[in-house]
């Protein structure tokens, strides 16, 4: 597994059960209430929810259908806005951003992984992982082909690079998908539901995958129902009704880097150096 030499303990005093400050948080909610309203009346898909996750962190949300778990990512990512209360990611206020200014925010500060991948398939997988590069400005022209090549590289599908999704199994367009997430170097991997499609052996090789995402100083966050994944994490946010009924630490140990919280990308760097922010290779034989 590759390390960065910059990783450290966390010091910032977070206990793992949410209780850490809006200081300490690269991820804060507080007080957000979504809803929408149907031909029933009024939904509240979130009731007053209050979450802070610090730098390096690697939590599950887990809950039943419906309980209010993708909606609580969509909140995270910018996909959504809450109808009250504020969500600060990174140190951006998200929900203050005007609609024009949240998808470039996404794609400079946060990955986002989804469980059908979301691909777009005339474009060939080379393409596909160049496309948030382009769509931000990060890099050069030259940078942006040699860091999706190498992205591909880690996630073992660079000899796939010329095809279409279409020819890919779900495990690999899933490797792909987080390749993609990866493209701008984001502090933040939100993943809802990144191994629902995929079979037990391949979903353990994505699960590895984020494992050593985390290892070298990636926060993420992950909407799962597998119970077994979500012991193996840092924190496991239970979500029910809307609202947050736990919230519990879990067996894994975590390291910070420093230079993660509130890494904001604010303006292209079309001179650096092409860094590949930490994957390593999936386990020999983890292919699908």
């Amino acid at each position: 597994m590759l390390r960065l030499p910059f990783l450290r303990k966390s010091t910032n005093g977070h206990n793992g059960n949410g209780a850490g400050t809006d200081a300490d948080a690269l991820i804060s909610l507080r007080g957000v209430i979504k809803s929408y309203k149907t031909p029933a009346g009024e939904f509240q898909a979130l009731k007053g929810v209050d979450l802070r996750v610090a730098p390096g962190e690697f939590v599950a949300v887990i809950g039943k259908s419906g309980s209010g778990k993708s909606t609580l990512s969509n909140m995270i990512t910018g996909i959504d806005r809450p109808t009250t209360g504020e969500v600060v990611v990174a140190g951006t206020p998200v929900h203050k951003l005007r609609e024009g200014q949240i998808a470039e925010w996404r794609g400079r500060n946060v990955g986002v992984v989804f469980q059908f991948f979301q691909l777009l398939p005339t474009l060939t997988v080379l393409e596909n992982i160049l496309l948030p590069m382009d769509f931000c400005n990060m890099y050069t022209t030259r940078e942006r082909k040699e860091r999706a090549l190498h992205l591909l590289d880690q996630v073992e599908m660079v000899e796939h690079a010329g095809k279409l999704p279409t020819a890919l199994s779900g495990g690999q367009q899933q490797r792909v998908a987080i390749a993609r997430a990866l493209a701008n170097d984001p502090a933040i991997v939100v993943a809802d539901e990144p191994t629902g499609n995929l079979d037990s052996r391949t979903a353990d090789a994505v699960f590895h995958l984020f494992e050593n995402l985390v290892s070298e100083g990636k926060t993420i966050l992950m909407v799962t129902h597998d119970d077994d994944m979500a012991r193996r994490v840092t924190r496991t946010v239970t979500i029910a009704d809307g609202q947050i009924a736990s919230d519990t630490a879990g067996a894994r140990a975590r390291v910070v880097a420093p230079a993660a919280h509130g890494a904001v990308h604010h303006a292209p760097a079309p001179h650096a150096v092409p860094v590949f922010g930490g994957a390593a290779r999936l386990s020999e034989g983890a292919h699908a």
